[in-house]
């Protein structure tokens, strides 16, 4: 085993100061020479996500203590798409990431514990543990702690993503039969704790993070406090001593092959757009050089979309689950992936995935012969309004009007309440590019969620004939219509083509080009003024967030 970090030179006085601290909470002389592992629980009583990792927590600590090691729960800053999205228009969501990743920072590295298990569940959290992972670069496990199991209601199959929907078609409609059916969609919706179920954000980070080799192999997705879960739970626990005493590092794992491996992933699913600015803030953290804009752009054409799961499609998360999950994914993708990548279980994922034989019996992963799509349903795009990209999920148009461009009016707006308002009183007309900006990373701050202005127009009279072009984010279960999100440069950059767009632009949409442009000549955009976004910081975290934030293709991530 290699030298514990955490074993500090007996007679200093950070030795004696610790001796007294640890022996006082229980702990005997011995322990303090064995490995020390982090177990980072971020979890709050907000949202039902997080509501059995205290178990979860409370289970893992004899395990690692049976294994050789002593463990120390430590807690971090926990955010809820769903929660913590009310205050500061929805800014505290993606900033909480990078919160995460520092809050794990000043706890584990603060005391120089040897080792982590990172109990990762809401959308937020795995890619805060994974950054820190990275950063910090000590032995690492990371614990997918499992979707929520859906409801029924009035006999039909229901979940959050219907609740979500649904709250947005009341706003438009207001009928007393629509806020009754919503009242009891959102009292049966979710039937115990996990994220939210289908392909959102945390489903696909969750496989993302396998596919990384950050987790142990064929764990994910699961549904939280099923047998399998707590199996998970027990293996993980091992393995995460058994990691620190083989001095198995993230730098080892996470290689430009495993990045590879995780796009491809992403692409074969259809996975949620946000996982590529998570994709890329974990390599920044890790100093790894890949860029993953222009890696899914290389992958595109090469790979097919393997399974449609909700929002993409019929499939439900269980059914991605019983067919094999992200390993069975990857078995199918062998051929397209790096298979000499190091894993977390010690073994290159080739080894492990030779070993996991196929499983005849799928119904809903199709295979690289026969896939789903020829093309992912996550896509990204270029063009003169986005110079440096933007993305797009979109089931419809990719399946059905790919080869047909999309042209439109701009009308331009700074609020997705005020998009939401302009439907329901039927301002917005077929041959709109609904224009909603000034809600980036900095512009915002903090990145504001343009979901409910996506919901808006995908009503049956507009969802075929307008477009949504944004630089804020969307949630990973939107995937109705044609939404171009995340555009960068953002509208408040002194470059952006997208803070000098004006009512009346024509804005064409080519997914067959893959690119989103401005019919406007350059000299026309060079007179007029930019955008110039909100007159003063906010105070506290978000005023912080946004005097450091960097775009789309570095990740989104705070840096000074």
């Amino acid at each position: 085993m290699p030298r514990l970090r955490s074993v500090l030179p007996k007679g200093s006085p950070r030795w004696a100061v610790r001796l007294a601290q640890w022996h006082a909470l229980g702990l005997a002389d011995e322990d303090l020479d064995k490995p020390k592992i982090a177990i980072v629980n971020s979890s709050s009583e907000l949202a039902i996500c997080y509501s059995h990792l205290d178990q979860i927590a409370s289970r893992l600590k004899p395990i690692i203590r049976a294994a050789g090691g002593v463990p120390f729960e430590v807690r971090t800053t926990a955010p809820s798409d769903f929660i913590t999205s009310v205050g500061g228009r929805g800014g505290y969501i993606l900033s909480a990431r990078d919160l995460i990743s520092f809050d794990i920072e000043a706890m584990v590295e603060g005391a120089f514990l040897d080792g982590m298990i990172c109990l990762s569940s809401c959308d937020k959290t795995l890619p805060g543990h994974l950054m820190a992972a990275a950063r910090l670069n000590i032995p690492t496990l990371i614990l997918a702690c499992g979707y929520q199991p859906s409801g029924c209601c009035r006999g039909e199959p229901v979940d959050i993503e219907e609740v979500f929907v649904s709250a947005v078609h009341h706003v438009l409609d207001e009928t007393d039969e629509g806020r009754d059916w919503l009242a009891e969609c959102a009292r049966e919706a979710i039937g115990g704790p996990g994220v939210c179920s289908g392909l959102g954000t945390a489903n696909t980070m969750h496989m993302v993070a396998e596919a990384l080799g950050m987790t142990l192999f064929g764990t994910t997705p699961v549904q939280a406090n099923s047998a399998r879960m707590w199996k998970t739970v027990e293996r993980a626990g091992r393995r995460v001593v058994e990691m620190v005493q083989e001095d198995l590092r993230p730098s080892r794992i996470l290689s430009p092959g495993a990045f590879r491996n995780a796009a491809t992933l992403l692409l074969a699913t259809g996975g949620s757009l946000n996982a590529v600015k998570h994709l890329q803030a974990i390599a920044k953290a890790g100093r790894i050089d890949v860029d993953i804009f222009d890696l899914l752009g290389d992958l595109y054409d090469r790979v097919p979309l393997l399974v449609e799961v909700r929002p993409n499609g019929p499939t439900s998360i269980e059914e991605l689950e019983q067919a094999g999950g992200a390993a069975e994914c990857l078995r199918r993708l062998a051929s397209m992936l790096d298979l000499g990548a190091l894993t977390v279980e010690g073994e290159p994922l080739g080894a492990l995935l030779e070993r996991s034989g196929a499983d005849q019996t799928s119904s809903c992963i199709a295979s690289l012969e026969a896939p789903v799509r020829r093309q992912s349903t996550l896509m990204p795009v270029r063009g003169t309004l986005a110079p440096r990209g933007a993305l797009v999920r979109s089931t419809a148009w990719v399946q059905e009007r790919s080869g047909e461009p999309f042209r439109g009016r701009a009308v331009v707006f700074h609020d997705q309440d005020r998009v939401v308002d302009a439907v329901r009183n039927g301002r917005i007309q077929p041959g709109t590019v609904v224009v909603l900006r000034g809600i980036g990373p900095r512009g915002q701050p903090g990145m504001g969620m343009a979901s409910f202005a996506a919901f808006a127009l995908a009503r049956p009279e507009l969802v075929d004939h307008v477009a949504l072009v944004t630089d804020g984010q969307i949630s990973g279960l939107v995937n109705q219509g044609l939404v171009v999100a995340e555009v960068t440069p953002e509208a408040v950059s002194p470059d952006s083509p997208l803070g000098r767009v004006q009512d009346g632009d024509e804005i064409v949409v080519d997914l067959s080009a893959r690119r989103v442009d401005l019919l406007v000549d350059e000299a026309t955009l060079r007179r007029r003024e930019p955008y110039q976004g909100p007159e003063s910081l906010p105070d506290g975290w978000l005023g912080v967030y946004a005097r450091l934030a960097t775009d789309l293709r570095k990740g989104n991530i705070v840096e000074p």
